[in-house]
């Protein structure tokens, strides 16, 4: 159904039918991924997610925003990129402009703001690097 409205979807791809997406012309997901019950994707801005993805339940991906600065509070459409093999966990917060590098961890709950390194496990509010894991080879 997302291909008939525009969306790139690649090749074995699980995405929960509870799963909210609001612009599917702005979704571009690749191969062997998994979306969550109940996640949000608020796509205004384009969403990039690479391959071997995992958002779980509950996770958001905001592309949108207001300037705060501005009078009038000038919607903001900023792009996401999730690089491949990255697992955005349960309940955690991906922010308008936020690049999750390959192999990134965004643990339970946890709020980026900011771009997260690859082959790194950030958690907390704001995001805090955890530690670092070993790089997966296909």
């Amino acid at each position: 159904m997302l291909r008939l409205f525009g969306a790139s979807v690649g090749k074995h791809v699980r995405i929960h039918p509870s799963a909210k997406i609001f612009i599917p012309w702005n979704l571009n997901i690749g191969d062997w991924c998994a979306v969550g019950n109940d996640a949000v994707i608020y796509n205004l801005g384009s969403i990039y997610i690479g391959d071997k993805v995992i958002i779980s339940q509950r996770a958001h991906l905001c592309g949108g925003s207001h300037d705060f600065r501005d009078p009038a509070m000038t919607l903001i459409k900023a792009p996401i990129t999730i690089e491949d093999k990255v697992w955005i966990c349960a309940d955690s917060f991906v922010g308008p402009g936020v690049v999750v590098g390959e192999g990134a961890v965004l643990a339970a709950r946890g709020v980026a703001v900011k771009n997260l390194k690859p082959w790194s496990v950030y958690g907390g509010n704001p995001v805090k690097l955890i530690s670092t894991r070993e790089q997966i080879r296909d």
